[in-house]
């Protein structure tokens, strides 16, 4: 069973369509090295960066709306009143209003702005590279020759799905949690999928499912967003119950 996992092998990897796998079990031995780009999980996809209307803002917006709030803060004196209509302190000039990005935030800034900041408030989540990793399975259909059909070794095996990671190459693994032992490797690449926040993509292994109700797993699958350098959680599996 150890050699046959040690083994390479394709597969095809599908969530809603079909992306193909390339299990390369000899070159992905080693786990990648975290990347610079990794600051943990608030991460952004690529093509936004943080706000930071206050240096704790880590809300993921375009480079653009970041400059602008850099810009309003800059300006945050000059477009007080004092006292105006009633607003106290922090009251705004005519014509502009209080952002409020976060709970307090009292700069005054244009309407749009205010709209615009509620709203990558509420894509927040879908704008972080999360890298969530779940599991489910697959079972191989019946493998023919001319018109002779086997159905053999058809129990269900691994399957790897994900979301909240950048668009393009994912990587991932399954470890045998004694020894970090690698058993399984393959990469897909993260595509828009409707219903997924970023990018998402399935991988078919070749890591037969072994759980059973009461049993405790005793491996893991992880995942790896190449661009961020972001890992994901360790999933649990139970591996091993059967020989190929």
């Amino acid at each position: 069973m150890r050699s046959t996992y040690r083994n390479a092998r394709t597969a095809r990897a599908t969530l809603v369509g079909t992306v193909v796998v390339t299990a390369a079990a000899a070159v992905l031995t080693a786990s990648p090295s975290a990347s610079a780009q990794d600051f943990g999980p608030d991460t952004c996809l690529q093509g936004y960066v943080w706000r930071e209307a206050r240096p704790s803002d880590h809300v993921c917006v375009t480079g653009a709306t970041r400059d602008r709030a850099r810009y309003d803060n800059s300006q945050a004196v000059n477009r007080r009143d004092p006292g105006h209509g009633g607003y106290g302190p922090y009251a705004c000039r005519e014509g502009y209003v209080w952002r409020e990005a976060f709970k307090g935030d009292m700069v005054c800034v244009e309407p749009p702005t205010r709209t615009q900041a509620r709203q990558d408030n509420q894509l927040a989540d879908s704008r972080k590279v999360s890298a969530r990793l779940w599991k489910t399975t697959w079972t191989p259909g019946p493998r023919c020759n001319g018109d002779t059909c086997t159905t053999t070794n058809d129990h269900p095996r691994i399957k790897l799905n994900g979301d909240h990671y950048n668009f393009g190459q994912v990587k991932a693994f399954v470890r045998r949690s004694s020894d970090n032992r690698l058993l399984w490797s393959g990469s897909a690449t993260a595509r828009a999928q409707q219903g997924h926040a970023g990018g998402s993509f399935g991988i078919r292994t070749d890591v037969i499912d072994c759980s059973r109700p009461g049993q405790r797993p005793n491996g893991y699958a992880q995942a790896y967003d190449v661009v961020s350098g972001r890992w994901s959680a360790r999933v649990p599996v139970t591996i091993g119950c059967y020989v190929l």
